[in-house]
């Protein structure tokens, strides 16, 4: 099957082709102090000097869902690493709430406070980003929102000698549709020099 991207669909053949991706599991306060938390699958490290992750909900301008919108109006919030404990209360954060109404109550989730920002983080997360909004592009029918890494929280319960140690994070990335992987099926290989 050959053609264009538009021919299949671009979302089913980008979010279907481009996988595993990592899930931001974004945690965010409204200016009226309503604490919000969602999934997304459009995510990824940037740059590490300054420290900047990205994520890229779907909406511009007045077509905001709530973390956009309360990001955009904060400039802070919180990136979670999902992982396989937590998917199931992830999925549950995906629900469409009214803007009036946690994710974190709905999904039963413990919250904490942040360090240096002014947003919850998930209280179970084994690794929690602490963001400042570094800068907002609008690319097509999404924002994409980069944020400076200001704090991180990091679980001993996944480190090794005191560094993170990838084999005891077992991460949940997005497939496609109602599609997941975890981690747990790892091999090495060396880069060649």
């Amino acid at each position: 099957m050959k053609g264009e991207p538009g021919t299949f669909g671009p979302y089913r053949l980008l979010a279907g082709a481009v996988v595993p991706r990592p899930i931001a599991w974004v945690s965010s306060r409204s200016a009226a102090g309503v604490d919000n938390l969602a999934p997304y699958s459009f995510f990824n490290v940037v740059a590490v000097d300054p420290p900047v992750l990205m994520f890229a909900p779907v909406g511009t301008g007045g077509d905001l869902k709530d973390t956009p919108r309360n990001v955009l109006d904060t400039g802070e919030f919180v990136v979670n690493v999902v992982t396989a404990d937590l998917a199931e209360r992830m999925n549950e954060t995906s629900a469409s709430l009214p803007s009036g109404e946690s994710e974190f109550d709905r999904a039963d989730l413990a919250k904490a406070e942040a360090e240096w920002v002014n947003a919850a983080r998930v209280a179970d997360a084994k690794i929690s980003f602490e963001c400042r909004l570094y800068d907002s592009i609008e690319v097509g029918g999404s924002t994409m929102i980069l944020g400076e890494v200001v704090y991180a929280h990091v679980d001993d319960e996944v480190t090794t000698g005191g560094k993170l140690d990838v084999t005891k994070l077992d991460a949940v990335g997005r497939l496609s549709g109602s599609h997941y992987a975890t981690t747990r099926d790892r091999f090495a290989m060396e880069r060649p020099p």
